[in-house]
């Protein structure tokens, strides 16, 4: 049986913005995972970053179809997660999209091309990433408690996707070949 026929069942869970859909594109270029699971509903949800499974019956349902080998949870600070997803302005005639971190406009508030203003998306409004930080508090607490008891529970803490992102790295080459030796932890 050749190394292409192991199968990895991993779950990444990790609150909205915490780079989950970053670090799953990543595994999926530098190791042989042509699935994070088993069954096209569960890898698309994986792959899009939804986080399934979200609730404990969810989690107990996926435990009955497929054994899990690995839960990935990536812990970033809820305030880091804040400043993230706040951080998006966007000019709504054109889509220009701002970060205020990363490509701030040269006024606050206003687009450069055209001096109109600039407005945040209901999604990114502090209020709205306030409530879906605790809805996901709340519901997930249970399911990383049950994969903690299963033993299968990794915690990866930071701030940033690429300083957490050489440990997930290195903890899944225990678990599965590499695509290929030029593949590096760089991101």
């Amino acid at each position: 049986m050749g190394a292409s026929a192991r199968l990895l069942r991993a779950v990444i869970m990790g609150a909205p913005g915490s780079g989950k859909g970053t670090v799953s594109s990543r595994i999926t270029t530098h190791f042989e995972l042509k699935h994070l699971s088993s069954g096209d509903l569960l890898r698309d949800n994986m792959l899009r970053g939804t986080g399934f499974p979200r609730t404990l019956p969810q989690a107990e349902a996926l435990d009955r179809a497929y054994q899990i080998d690995t839960v990935i949870n990536l812990n970033v600070p809820f305030e880091v997660i804040k400043q993230r997803l706040t951080a998006r302005w966007i000019h709504p005639a054109s889509g220009r999209v701002y970060n205020i971190e990363f490509n701030p406009p040269k006024t606050v508030g206003i687009d450069d091309l055209t001096g109109e203003p600039l407005i945040q998306r209901e999604d990114d409004k502090p209020e709205t990433v306030n409530k879906r930080l605790k809805a996901y508090e709340d519901q997930t607490k249970p399911v990383l408690e049950y994969y903690q008891k299963k033993g299968v529970l990794e915690t990866f803490s930071g701030t940033e996707t690429n300083k957490i992102w050489p440990y997930v790295y290195a903890f899944l080459q225990t678990k599965v070949p590499q695509t290929s030796q030029k593949a590096s932890v760089t991101p």
